[in-house]
């Protein structure tokens, strides 16, 4: 890997500063794309989110996750991605416990899932809408 300065990479790069930042649904968004470009990539599942405390549950992560193809995007990381656990997938994209239950949970989709099943999950939480009834108590007994 060849290390420059910033001066002489911006003769090789085209740097963007003062860059807007990412809304909740570009970021989203930005996350659905990059599961779909490999849709049929298996992707680990997050075990028992429904059953763990909130604190807990904040730290669960797995390797191979949805949440870690979003860390490894280095334009999510620039706008402010910190890792790539269940916690910090719901700060970052303003995500409730039943959102993240619904796109994520072992109990839906067994060990894996496909990236595009991912996708499909993680685009719906764009759309929020309408509110499920079951989702809104959800998210009430879960915090």
């Amino acid at each position: 890997m060849k290390h420059l300065a910033l001066e002489q990479l911006q003769t090789v790069a085209e740097i963007e500063r003062d860059r807007p930042p990412l809304s909740r649904n570009q970021r989203i968004e930005r996350w659905a794309e990059l599961l779909e470009l490999n849709p049929g990539r298996r992707l680990a599942t997050l075990p028992q989110t429904e059953y763990r405390l909130p604190k807990e549950r904040a730290c669960i992560r797995a390797d191979g996750s949805p949440i870690s193809m979003a860390f490894a995007d280095p334009v999510l990381r620039a706008a402010g991605l910190e890792g790539d656990s269940y916690g910090e997938a719901k700060r970052f994209f303003q995500l409730t416990d039943y959102q993240l239950h619904r796109a994520l949970c072992y109990c839906h989709f067994g060990a894996t899932m496909s990236a595009a099943a991912a996708a499909r999950y993680v685009r719906k939480a764009v759309d929020n809408r309408r509110r499920n009834p079951i989702a809104w108590l959800w998210d009430s007994l879960a915090e």
